[in-house]
């Protein structure tokens, strides 16, 4: 199998696990989100550290959180993914799965945006066009519903400013996520250590909890690991492409497996953010198409 084939199947099998971890989150929704996500970091930060050690790689942990820079980036990044982490499991736990789907729908298009205000990245006319499809639709979604979708929007941005702050750093992606969890371990021994005070946790109450608690950290660890793979294999537009097969997936398990609500308002704002991402997507390919040209044209031109 080709590396880039590789790395497309690693792309799907980590979109497939995103799309479907609500199913997993379902069956632990009595055990309080706080707790859970304790759990996910410290479980995570286990398997991530253990990878660094299987490849050799640990010392650039270490060599990463000797610069004050960069921890202060990291740390930055990991209260963000933090955030929504839990934004995410608190919303399969009281039936909003339907809205976090919106949220990582929007992601892209809030990437695009933020990209423009922090970095002046220079829009394309169908890009800016998708972006004000997408405004309209939540506008339309929250005059309808009479409330805005928080989590939605929760997600979608405190994934994108996760993004934009990981472009500070120049470390590898599983030696700053690992640095990020790491960064995050001791609060989330405090939680714990809070939740089973009172004698309420749940690890070791109950067998299938204790090993679905254990499992967050695989189920988070896992897609990450496989995404970097991905990436370093993969053009840009493929990746972009292949991403939304998670939040439809997110979308299929809230609406058709949980049985959440879906009206028409739903109806309505759910195919114009699709609008919105297909307008989106096919300015990106043009985009990649046009400046794999003009590399091939430079690079023809330094050959003759």
């Amino acid at each position: 199998m080709s590396e880039v084939r590789q790395g497309i199947l690693a792309m799907v099998v980590a979109c497939l696990t995103w799309g479907l971890v609500p199913l997993f989150y379902k069956q632990l929704e009595h055990i309080p989100p706080i707790e859970i996500l304790a759990h996910r970091t410290i479980w995570s930060a286990v398997i991530f550290v253990g990878v660094l050690l299987f490849q050799g790689r640990l010392k650039l942990l270490g060599e990463a959180l000797l610069s004050r820079r960069t921890v202060v980036v990291v740390a930055a990044a990991a209260f963000l993914i933090s955030f929504n982490w839990y934004f995410f499991i608190w919303s399969v736990a009281n039936d909003k799965a339907t809205e976090a789907s919106l949220g990582y729908f929007l992601f892209p298009l809030v990437a695009v945006l933020l990209g423009r205000v922090v970095f002046r990245e220079q829009l394309q006319r169908l890009q800016w066009i998708s972006i004000g499809i997408a405004l309209f639709a939540v506008v339309l979604l929250t005059a309808g519903l009479g409330v805005a979708p928080w989590i939605a929007l929760a997600l979608s941005t405190t994934f994108g400013l996760y993004g934009l702050i990981k472009k500070g750093l120049s470390i590898g992606p599983v030696v700053s996520v690992t640095a990020e969890v790491i960064v995050l371990v001791p609060i989330a021994t405090v939680i714990l250590w809070f939740a089973h005070g009172d004698g309420q946790g749940a690890f070791g109450a109950d067998v299938k909890d204790s090993v679905l608690l254990v499992l967050s950290g695989a189920l988070t660890a896992t897609p990450l690991i496989l995404f970097s793979f991905a990436t370093k294999r993969v053009a840009l537009s493929t990746i972009g492409l292949v991403q939304y097969l998670n939040p439809t997936l997110q979308f299929f398990c809230a609406v058709v497996i949980f049985g959440e609500p879906f009206g028409v308002w739903h109806g309505i704002a759910f195919p114009l953010i699709w609008i919105a991402l297909a307008l989106y997507s096919f300015a990106a390919l043009r985009q990649e198409k046009a400046a794999s040209k003009v590399d091939s044209s430079v690079a023809r031109s330094s050959t003759t």
